[in-house]
């Protein structure tokens, strides 16, 4: 199969100057936004996991309106493996959402913050992940290859440029760190809140470094998230990671988990306020879409 140059050409070029523009975002401070209250930023949409679920990634950016809202910031986090595939070769379309994310980067430069998760983490290093007998990677793989043909190197180069740009996480005021997870055992094995500010090393993001303990972490327990805050210094968390039917989880006083790919997935639409408590945080927490009977299993 043989691509037009231009349409390859034209994804590269979309990711390398999305990558440019997560580097030199002025709201950067090594690998992590931070979005200080009355800095010229009202508010902060978090959204979790989607995984190629078109119709809640549409959803999204209707209820953003970003360009309706210029003190708006969105924050996206998790959009490969999953979704609809190619009705020929089986492989998996979520690169086109990725390529989707880093047009977002470019039309809203500085306001649209895509965060590191396992899922890309797995790409930039070629970790497998199994998931209901199928793998994950070589779908993606497979989707590219069905897409650019002979250029699927060259747009993959691009991808992993473009991932290795993302920042670990979003700062918004004092209080709040958005993250897609919490490390296992922080208050056993502490984290390094270092890597939020220098150069990253591979070390960093295997499974057992602060990088890869940070995307895949699901250690809930009430004294992981007291260790972590003071490790980090931020009082209340914001994540995804963890697949939830109802939408978003509470399984401690400091963390909203919020997932994105269900049917009854949700978001926050939180202000950037340095007094921002868990009850503000959680109230803040809404349905992409209006229940259905359906959604109550009725």
């Amino acid at each position: 199969m043989t691509v037009e140059t231009s349409l390859a050409d034209q994804v590269i070029a979309r990711y390398q100057k999305a990558a440019e523009i997560n580097l030199s975002n002025p709201h950067r401070r090594g690998n992590l936004i931070s979005l200080p209250a009355g800095d010229g930023v009202a508010d902060v949409m978090v959204t979790a996991d989607l995984h190629g679920n078109r119709r809640n990634f549409q959803r999204i950016l209707e209820l953003a309106a970003l360009e309706l809202h210029p003190e708006r910031h969105l924050v996206l986090q998790e959009v490969c493996h999953g979704g609809p595939t190619y009705p020929q070769g089986g492989g998996c379309m979520s690169h086109l959402m990725l390529e989707d994310v880093a047009r977002l980067v470019s039309e809203f430069p500085y306001r649209v913050h895509f965060l590191l998760s396992n899922h890309e983490l797995a790409e930039m290093v070629d970790f497998p992940i199994l998931k209901g007998g199928k793998m994950l990677n070589l779908m993606f793989r497979a989707g590219l290859q069905e897409m650019y043909g002979n250029r699927t190197a060259d747009v993959r180069d691009a991808y992993l440029n473009f991932l290795r740009s993302l920042p670990i996480g979003v700062k918004a005021g004092e209080r709040l760190l958005i993250c897609h997870s919490l490390p296992e055992k922080c208050d056993q094995n502490p984290f390094d809140p270092a890597v939020f500010d220098r150069p990253l090393v591979d070390e960093d993001l295997a499974c057992q470094g602060d990088v890869g303990r940070l995307v895949w972490g699901r250690d809930f327990r009430q004294a992981n998230a007291d260790a972590f805050a003071q490790q980090t210094g931020a009082q209340y968390f914001l994540t995804g990671h963890e697949p939830s039917t109802d939408g978003f989880q509470t399984p401690n006083s400091r963390q909203v988990i919020l997932d994105c790919c269900c049917q009854n997935g949700c978001y926050a639409i939180v202000p950037v306020d340095d007094q921002i408590s868990y009850g503000k945080l959680l109230a803040e927490v809404q349905r992409l879409h209006k229940p259905t009977p359906e959604s109550y299993g009725m």
